[in-house]
């Protein structure tokens, strides 16, 4: 009788963690927390250094989403905000890789050889970026030109929760 309450038991919260609107499938969970952050509502706050995106949600609260950085010699700090938001991008190689590496395509579509993954949120004027990721085992590393990684559930989440224009703040 023990064994099936707690099988019970433990089937509830599967289920209930299933139906969180912060669940993924496909690997990633955003998760709410407290925060002790004066910043508005809907401001992103990178820790490169812990590997974490924080989208500040109010009251003392905000998501956090696990992501990948740029390796160290490519790492940025600083403030910048959301400037374009792209569902399905292209990867067009900056100036720089191609610099580094001559045999990169020109660009690659949407799919999933695209190193964007299936969203993409523009920072500033520059070409950095959060976005998706084909290479989600990066998640969690130090890996990327400069860019914040996510993985693909995640970035789309956030994408529908960040407006153009708000704050993002990148900080150690």
């Amino acid at each position: 009788m023990q064994n099936r309450a707690l099988l019970a038991a433990f089937a509830a919260v599967v289920l209930t963690t299933l139906s969180s609107p912060a669940y993924s499938l496909a690997g990633g969970a955003a998760r709410e927390i407290s925060f002790a952050a004066e910043h508005d509502s809907g401001t992103i706050i990178v820790k490169t250094g812990e590997r974490k995106l924080y989208l500040v949600t109010g009251g003392g609260r905000a998501l956090v989403y696990d992501i990948a950085v740029g390796k160290p010699s490519e790492q940025w700090f600083g403030k910048s905000w959301v400037s374009k938001k792209r569902e399905h991008p292209t990867w067009t190689p900056t100036p720089s890789m191609r610099q580094r590496n001559p045999r990169l395509p020109q660009s690659i579509g949407p799919g999933p050889k695209n190193p964007l993954g299936e969203r993409a949120i523009n920072l500033g004027w520059g070409a950095y970026r959060i976005h998706g990721t084909n290479s989600p085992n990066s998640i969690g590393s130090a890996a990327s030109a400069g860019c914040f990684r996510m993985r693909n559930a995640d970035v789309k989440d956030l994408f529908e929760r960040v407006h153009v224009g708000a704050q993002v703040l990148v900080l150690r």
